[in-house]
């Protein structure tokens, strides 16, 4: 017995013979197409209990066919499949009511199991909304982008809390806008705070509002940035700086829904989307008490990490050209990139990541008088911010007990009056224990013994270590 009719739009005969395959093993009967005028038909006339169809047909875009579909059959799953695998693609998918959007290739076991989720589970029709003019916030076509993707289109019609997590340079606020300009919230403005570039004494005034007279120098009552974003989305970077009395005070507000001023008295509802962000271990600051894992729990309702540019580099190649192409519009030459100056920058590890190669590329846009940019113009400018880079980290050697002893006076003056909790010692020796014995196995790529003969440590009292710390040795990485 059949568990359902499939109907398939894809203009590919391969493409198709392959869904069919699959399909029909799995046990559904399958109807098969190579245009949407056809798909249409059948849609109408009340066939079918899902559809499986690719974007772009010979005859009409599917993303055109698809408010038609939500407005004839609105409970009728479609799955969307794309070769043009943007972040526009994911949004459009779900803004026309897509039930899911799927990259190609794909993994077939996956499609199988979304088609059986979707056919025991239908949801109700979503809403289409107008056609978005921005450019597109966020490129790259790598598998772990498409991920990325896929979250995104989930979470824009709802008001989850996000925790983006990640490198510098990989892209968070942009994560924060998609989130706000793609969603339900639009229409409303998006705020952003960054913790690390505000003095700590002040991040309370800058996230619930002052009253006059409140403190020295307050002349007038001010709005503070939860006000500010009313209706809209609030963006947190950088939340492993806040201050533990600042957390107290946003914990409050997550739990509660309102706030006070700073000097205030009267509690002031709020109604803003939170999306925190970071590219510090949060988990290591609660250990070190330095962050709240109460706080951590209520922000981290969506946890969201951006992949380093190293991890995506396949996507270099796509933001090499996006960011000529913003580069032109500004007024720069029109530029191209050799082959073997892209292979150049596929082998470099991106430690700035997109960050990193957008400020490259502007450099090459407005630096080099020629069209073409060569792969030894990449290497001088490479080898340029690999001195840099150099230089710092020696001094960052010599200036390691520097760094703790500031480290620690900050540490002291986070507590103020009180003293951090008992334990300080240990929870200092495991912070350094853990990311120079993680080191050490990358660099001896997990040999044990070959490890405890770098740290001048005896093997079981290694071995020890890695069980009480929880490390995962990976062994030939």
């Amino acid at each position: 017995m059949s568990k359902g009719t499939i109907l398939l739009a894809d203009d590919d005969a391969a493409i198709r013979t392959v869904l069919n395959q699959a399909l029909s093993r799995a046990g559904y009967t399958v109807r098969l197409t190579s245009n949407a005028t056809t798909l249409w038909s059948w849609i109408s006339q009340g066939e079918g209990d899902l559809v499986i169809t690719d974007v772009i047909m010979p005859d009409e875009n599917i993303f055109d066919v698809l408010p038609r579909i939500k407005k004839a059959r609105p409970h009728l799953p479609v799955i969307v499949m794309s070769a043009q695998n943007t972040f526009m693609t994911a949004i459009k998918a779900s803004e026309r009511g897509a039930y899911e959007y799927l990259p190609k290739p794909f993994d077939l076991k996956e499609l199988i199991s979304i088609v059986g989720r979707a056919l025991s589970e239908p949801r109700p029709s979503l809403k289409a909304t107008e056609e978005d003019s921005m450019d597109i916030p966020l490129i790259g076509r790598s598998a772990a982008m498409q991920d990325i993707y896929r979250m995104l289109a989930r979470l824009m019609q709802n008001d989850l809390t996000v925790m983006v997590t990640g490198e510098s340079g990989t892209g968070k606020e942009l994560v924060a806008r998609a989130l706000h300009d793609y969603g339900k919230r639009r229409k409303g403005p998006f705020v952003a705070i960054n913790m690390a570039a505000i003095p700590k004494d002040l991040i309370e005034s800058e996230l619930f509002g002052h009253e006059k007279g409140s403190f020295t120098g307050a002349l007038g009552r001010s709005a503070g940035k939860f006000e500010m974003a009313e209706g809209g989305t609030l963006f947190l970077d950088e939340i492993g700086d806040m201050p533990m009395e600042a957390q107290t005070r946003l914990l409050r507000v997550l739990q509660q829904g309102e706030y006070t001023t700073v000097g205030g008295r009267t509690p002031i509802k709020t109604n803003v989307r939170i999306v925190a962000a970071t590219n510090k271990d949060l988990q290591s600051l609660i250990h070190q008490g330095l962050f709240r894992e109460d706080l951590f729990f209520r922000l981290n309702v969506v946890p969201m990490r951006l992949p380093p540019l190293r991890e995506r580099s396949e996507d270099i190649k796509d933001l090499v050209r996006h960011f000529f192409a913003i580069g032109e519009r500004e007024g720069l030459q029109a530029k191209q990139i050799q082959p073997d100056a892209l292979d150049v920058m596929l082998r470099y590890r991106w430690p700035g990541n997109v960050r990193e190669l957008e400020n490259l590329v502007r450099r090459l846009a407005a630096l080099y008088p020629q069209e073409t940019i060569t792969s030894a113009q990449i290497e001088n400018e490479l080898n340029q911010i690999s001195l840099t880079t150099d230089i710092q980290s020696e001094q960052k050697v010599q200036n390691l007990a520097v760094a703790m002893e500031s480290y620690l006076e900050q540490l002291f003056k986070e507590f103020g009056d009180n003293l951090p909790p008992p334990g300080l010692y240990h929870r200092l020796l495991r912070e350094i224990e853990f990311p120079l014995i993680c080191a050490s196995l990358a660099a001896t790529k997990g040999n044990q013994i070959k490890t405890a003969e770098l740290l001048g440590l005896n093997r079981n009292t290694l071995r020890k270590k890695i069980k009480d710390l929880d490390i995962q040795v990976v062994r030939g990485a």
